[in-house]
């Protein structure tokens, strides 16, 4: 059995769902530490480092050890790995364990083989991902300088370019509490659920302005809803939840500013850090990727990672799997996926490194 796929399987093993990552976390730390790759544990994550010559350039392999719960569905334990064919079943095993472990072994071989002559490489696991309470952003601020930077999630090793950003926001719209049977002879009189239906109308034609190349143009989803005091009792307050999935054609204030603008229900924010990423025009990262892999589709990506973190930086997002399994019962990840990203892995930070 090839070395990744023993590996994948024994971290698999290891449940890991937000929150938990410790003993997935002390694993990985053991694997590295007897591989004799310089590696640190702390609150952060995981970072470790292998330097050439210099320190710049310095490119990081990010990824996470954080799982979703397992939830209903499976035909199958989802934390007792299996392999059928070419295929590992398991949560997390696409997303993200499989980029974890083909970046580890992508630096053991570098180490193997005698390192780089300059540069620096570090690989950045971090926890809590799949949550609000992400450690990533705190992991690259203690790590010094990045200059580029792959974002380990499943693509299918296809290059995702751009990547949609993510606001939260709360629609409250007005009204009078009213007996219903009074409601339509009443006078003047604003029933807060009408008002609310009215805007949730209008969010089709939000931001048709502008499109994005890639990924299209913004969207408001509505996606939980509240009002009512009695079944005969007009509301005087109804409430939708907005998932807006926004791009890099507009600022998440922008956004929020368009909603206020056309809509007549206050428009609170409670989220705006997950902002849209786009790989640099001129990026010498992915000139780089697509000489090794010039097959691999370039895409934007609908969803959200820890890219936000590196969004001033020259990256991108590639890894095995595919994130349509992500968070699915019966997760599983091609393993002749996870072996091809072990080489490319390492083969893209030696000449990145190289070309410098």
């Amino acid at each position: 059995m090839p070395g990744e796929v023993e590996l994948l399987r024994d971290l698999v093993a290891i449940p890991s769902v937000s929150g938990e990552e410790a003993e997935a976390a002390v694993f990985i730390e053991e694997t590295a530490r007897r591989w004799g790759l310089d590696v640190t544990r702390d609150a952060h994550g995981i970072r470790v480092e292998l330097r050439g010559g210099n320190v710049r350039p310095t490119i990081a392999l990010v990824s996470h050890l954080d799982v979703v719960p397992p939830g209903s569905g499976w035909t199958r334990d989802p934390f007792v790995p299996v392999i059928q064919g070419s295929s590992l079943y398991g949560r997390g095993s696409g997303d993200a364990k499989a980029s974890v472990v083909a970046m580890l072994y992508a630096a053991k071989d570098l180490a193997d083989s005698g390192g780089m002559d300059a540069g620096r490489l570090l690989l950045l696991f971090g926890f809590g991902e799949e949550t609000k309470n992400t450690t990533m952003g705190a992991a690259v601020e203690a790590a010094g300088d990045i200059d580029a930077a792959v974002i380990g999630e499943p693509t299918g090793l296809d290059f995702a370019i751009a990547q949609r950003g993510l606001m939260m926001v709360d629609l409250l719209a007005q009204g009078d509490q009213r007996h219903a049977g009074y409601a339509s002879s009443d006078g003047e009189f604003t029933n807060a659920a009408i008002v609310l239906a009215r805007d949730l109308l209008k969010l089709d034609v939000l931001f048709a302005g502008r499109s994005h190349p890639l990924l299209g143009r913004a969207t408001a989803t509505p996606t939980m809803l509240e009002s009512g005091v009695g079944r005969n009792v007009t509301p005087p307050v109804a409430r939708a939840v907005l998932d807006v999935r926004s791009t890099p054609d507009w600022t998440h204030e922008e956004l929020a500013e368009e909603l206020r603008r056309s809509l007549t229900s206050d428009v609170i924010v409670t989220s705006r850090r997950l902002v849209p990423c786009e790989t640099p025009a001129n990026s010498r990262l992915l000139a780089t990727a697509a000489q090794l892999r010039p097959d691999a589709k370039h895409f934007g990506s609908p969803t959200c990672s820890d890219w936000v973190f590196f969004r001033e930086r020259d990256a991108l997002k590639c890894g095995p799997g595919t994130s349509r399994r992500s968070h699915t019962a019966d997760e599983y990840v091609d393993l002749p996926e996870v072996t091809a990203a072990r080489t490319f892995y390492a083969d893209l930070v030696r000449a990145y490194l190289a070309g410098h």
